[in-house]
């Protein structure tokens, strides 16, 4: 896939998972564009990392939410009662998913939440 199709289809994941979980307002969409624009230059220096362009491109959002005190995706998966969020796996590589180390689970590949 080239590079524009690379951060498009990583940009409609995150967005698809920030939708389903009620995030998808203007300031999230911002948030998205810039966490976007950011891995262009990674990209730029490693096209070989293209399949890992998703993957960061929801840990960089998570993390932009985290410094505000916002948790994303909040996990609704397993059977804590304590507040917590799903994480990516891997941290580097294709086919992430969001998964919940709490309890061990995958819960779904990003792009799929519900």
């Amino acid at each position: 896939m080239n590079e524009p199709g690379v951060l498009l289809t990583a940009r409609a994941m995150v967005l698809h998972d920030l939708a389903a979980r009620g995030f998808d307002d203007a300031v999230m969409v911002s948030l998205l564009e810039d966490a976007v624009a950011g891995r262009q230059w990674w990209l730029d220096q490693w096209p070989d990392g293209a399949e890992h362009i998703a993957g960061l491109v929801a840990q960089d959002v998570q993390d932009r939410l985290v410094d505000s005190g916002v948790r994303w995706p909040r996990c609704t998966a397993c059977d804590d009662l304590h507040d917590h969020e799903l994480r990516i796996e891997p941290e580097l590589g294709p086919d992430p998913q969001w998964v919940c180390e709490r309890a061990g689970i995958s819960v779904a590949p990003l792009g799929h939440l519900t």
